[in-house]
């Protein structure tokens, strides 16, 4: 397949307006927009282009018989679309810049949360156990249970639940701050810097932030000991971990940057993997349980990798629009991609076309340090 995914087995739609967010509920992905609305499209249709078994191994196409049908549209906010989160609880959660915090279900219901007058609402963040939270300038506010307000010493920027649902980290100017929702305390893990960009291990030893100052801090969770990865020539924004917790994929460069976290500090610098390439990096996303990246690129291009490997498999060619918006299906069986001139795009990535993973990723690095 020479051609981009996008053109043999996706589907793709204009919606004139920037994609800021995407997110999936099951088979549907939801984009939030710079126009207030959130598009709903499912990734399979009766008719659309498939995949099955040849004979004699590998996979053949199945042009599509139909096209994709039209996005459906929900008015959420008088505004723009700030932050789109998936909620585990089921829909989207979606803030904006007239102050509104919505639930929007699969089927486009929107049922309003909280409402911040004259305020923005964002970042938001979702996480098990019913609990939601979003950013309002230095203050954050939590629902579900043991929900509270939280007051913190500068603007906040990144919000992210651990795994559990049962911390939140807050990303903001010096450092970040712990919300336990057991004790309902707080814990200041310090870092200089604009924290803007958060992201927790799978088994939430590690928390990782992304540097306005070309760079990540993380820390060990247990004893606040810190990890120092530098050597960006950008600022890594996009942070995630691969499903077994030994890689952290990053934006920041012209190529995805993967560190080692089994555990950290164990190699003198991260790998590299994609192809080679002067075009910045927009956005990084990790498949939900294999080793392979997704990335978005400043140029429009979204591509797959694999940690440390240089071959790559193009979902999409560039098109002049940086890549605002990317996300796997909880099953990894779907990619959903936007771009900031508005386009959205669906690429069904079913297990009979994703190759087997390699043994042992190679090592293509970059000059960089990291200190446990």
């Amino acid at each position: 397949m020479s051609r981009p995914l996008i053109e043999l087995i996706g589907a793709r739609w204009q919606l004139e307006a920037p994609v800021v967010g995407a997110a999936w509920d099951g088979d549907v992905a939801g984009f939030g927009l710079g126009d207030g609305t959130l598009a709903l499209a499912r990734g399979r249709w009766d008719g659309g282009s498939r995949l099955v078994p040849r004979a004699g191994g590998g996979a053949e196409l199945v042009p599509a018989q139909q096209s994709a049908p039209p996005v459906m549209r929900a008015g959420v906010h008088d505004g723009a679309c700030l932050g789109l989160v998936a909620d585990p609880a089921g829909g989207f959660l979606c803030g904006g810049d007239d102050g509104r915090l919505a639930r929007v279900a699969a089927d486009g219901t929107v049922v309003a949360i909280a409402s911040f007058p004259g305020a923005w609402a964002d970042p938001v963040a979702a996480g098990p156990l019913g609990r939601a939270a979003c950013a309002v300038g230095r203050r954050v506010h939590v629902f579900g249970p043991a929900g509270e307000s939280i007051d913190l010493p500068s603007t906040v920027f990144a919000l992210a639940f651990d795994p559990t649902g049962r911390t939140l980290a807050i990303g903001h100017y010096g450092g970040v701050t712990l919300w336990s929702a057991g004790t309902r305390g707080l814990h200041r893990l310090d870092g200089a810097g604009v924290h803007r960009a958060l992201a927790w291990s799978p088994n939430a030893r590690y928390l990782v932030s992304g540097l306005q100052e070309n760079a990540l801090h993380g820390w060990r969770v247990a004893d606040s000991g810190a990890i120092d990865m530098a050597g960006y020539p950008g600022q890594p924004l996009s942070l995630s971990f691969s499903a077994d917790g030994r890689f952290l994929a990053t934006s920041g460069g012209p190529r995805v940057v993967c560190w080692r976290f089994d555990p950290p500090g164990r190699e003198d610098g991260p790998a590299e993997c994609g192809i080679q390439s002067r075009i910045p990096v927009t956005l990084v996303a990790c498949h939900p349980h294999r080793p392979l990246i997704a990335a978005g690129y400043h140029n429009g291009a979204v591509l797959l990798c694999r940690p440390g490997a240089a071959d790559s498999l193009f979902v999409r060619g560039s098109s002049g629009s940086p890549v605002s918006a990317l996300a796997w299906s909880a099953d990894g069986e779907g990619l959903a991609f936007g771009t900031e001139d508005g386009e959205a795009g669906l690429v069904p990535l079913p297990d009979l076309l994703l190759r087997p993973e390699p043994a042992e990723p190679a090592r293509d690095r970059m000059p960089a340090r990291a200190q446990p």
